[in-house]
């Protein structure tokens, strides 16, 4: 059947390079003779069966918008696979509109919504899904990276050399909480291209439930070993997901914090920066060490940044490649583009069959990229406790004799 009506819609949080996703395929539908339209703010008003919600996409309102931060049609994060009514008034909606096909742009809170509309139509609604994401943990094969996350990099990249010259500067200390959830690609990406003194993600600790001091730990460890080397500044970088798997009963105001209509914790809103500095703080100054430590949160900025040039090609591969893929027949699939080249990922094989979610691909900590990026940052390891005059310094850096600082840091040596 020949698609005359193209639906476009955005869900998730905002990011880099979507307008652009919209320009391509909205052009490309106009190309093919195609009508595009495009959908406010998600799901949100089809999910109550508002068709009103919507209007026709022109060469003249698109044209030029692949530059811009944000989003021209709105975004959110309802999923209409979670609610057996808000489905069916959706796709009611996108039917009485006469709506063939329907590219969504989005991350893994998108898939399950995505599937959905194709499942529960029986195909007469086809989908396809742009990947956008500056968490980039959509499931995509290496090295490939999801829309969106290569600007926010930058913009984060451009806001932490800022403060490591400022601390340089001063002589002072920055912990940036960086967004990014549940993965720490976007904290790490950052990390590592700005030189960050130290960067902390979730996937590094073993356990489900990460505790405060283990943070800590680490923070204290890397400010000692600073010291030790004649510095008296640095900047730290930590993802806001580790507040995810804080324990409750450690931190109560987690219970308070608001969730997003994913079911997932705002984590932005959580004060993890602060609580990290306090605990530091009182425990250098028990041993007379009083650095100036600023927590500072690295957040909403980075998702209506500009594109860069990246972003703005990559937007128009996937747009169009979107549109195309329809036009030929295909269905209930994740653009991508592969050495150059369209390669549809079927979204059922993205879903997480557990969860109902999509699936999320962590940092892969057992890459050299990622050894890399640890051997460049300046944290206690193993090596620190093998050299004795070393292992002397940095007792003293820290106030401490070297029994007790073995006793205090010496599970940095296993």
């Amino acid at each position: 059947m020949a698609i005359k009506k193209l639906g476009i819609l955005v869900g998730g949080g905002p990011a880099p390079g979507v307008n652009g996703a919209i320009a391509a395929a909205a052009l490309a539908a106009i190309d093919e003779g195609i009508k595009p339209i495009g959908f406010h703010d998600g799901f949100e008003w089809l999910a109550q069966r508002y068709t009103d919600e919507q209007h026709e996409l022109t060469t003249d309102e698109v044209s030029r918008i692949h530059t811009e931060g944000g989003c021209l049609l709105g975004t959110s994060r309802f999923n209409v696979a979670s609610d057996e009514q808000a489905l069916q008034h959706a796709i009611a909606a996108l039917k009485k509109l006469e709506i063939d096909a329907l590219v969504t742009i989005g991350g893994d809170d998108l898939v399950a919504s995505s599937l959905a509309v194709e499942q529960k139509s029986e195909g007469a609604i086809k989908v396809v899904q742009i990947p956008k994401s500056i968490d980039n943990d959509l499931p995509l094969p290496d090295p490939l990276v999801s829309l969106g996350y290569e600007s926010a990099r930058q913009t984060g990249v451009s806001i932490v050399e800022s403060l490591m010259e400022d601390a340089r500067t001063t002589g002072r200390w920055y912990l940036g909480v960086t967004m990014g959830r549940p993965t720490g690609h976007l904290t790490l990406g950052i990390g590592m291209a700005a030189g960050a003194t130290c960067t902390i993600i979730p996937e590094e600790f073993p356990n489900a439930v990460i505790t405060l001091d283990e943070i800590c730990d680490i923070v204290e460890g890397s400010i000692i070993k600073r010291r030790a080397m004649g510095k008296n500044h640095g900047v730290v970088l930590l993802s806001e997901a580790l507040s995810e798997r804080f324990s409750p009963d450690e931190v109560k105001d987690l219970q308070d914090v608001d969730r997003d209509a994913q079911g997932n914790l705002r984590v932005a809103e959580i004060d993890l920066g602060r609580k990290i500095k306090n605990v530091v703080e009182r425990r250098l100054e028990k041993r007379s060490i009083k650095p100036t430590i600023v927590d500072k949160t690295i957040g909403y900025e980075l998702r209506c940044a500009s594109p860069i040039p990246l972003d703005e090609e990559h937007a128009r591969d996937l747009g169009y490649a979107a549109v195309k893929y329809l036009q030929a027949g295909g269905s209930s699939a994740l653009v991508t583009m592969q050495n150059g080249d369209f390669t549809p990922m079927l979204l059922s094989q993205l879903l997480n069959p557990n969860t109902g979610k999509g699936e999320l691909r962590p940092v892969d900590m057992t890459t050299e990229s990622y050894q890399v990026a640890r051997d460049y940052m300046v944290r206690l390891n193993a090596r620190d406790f093998a050299d004795e005059n070393w292992l002397e310094t940095l007792a003293k850096a820290a106030a401490m004799d070297v029994q007790s600082f073995r006793e205090r840091f010496g599970k940095f040596a296993q």
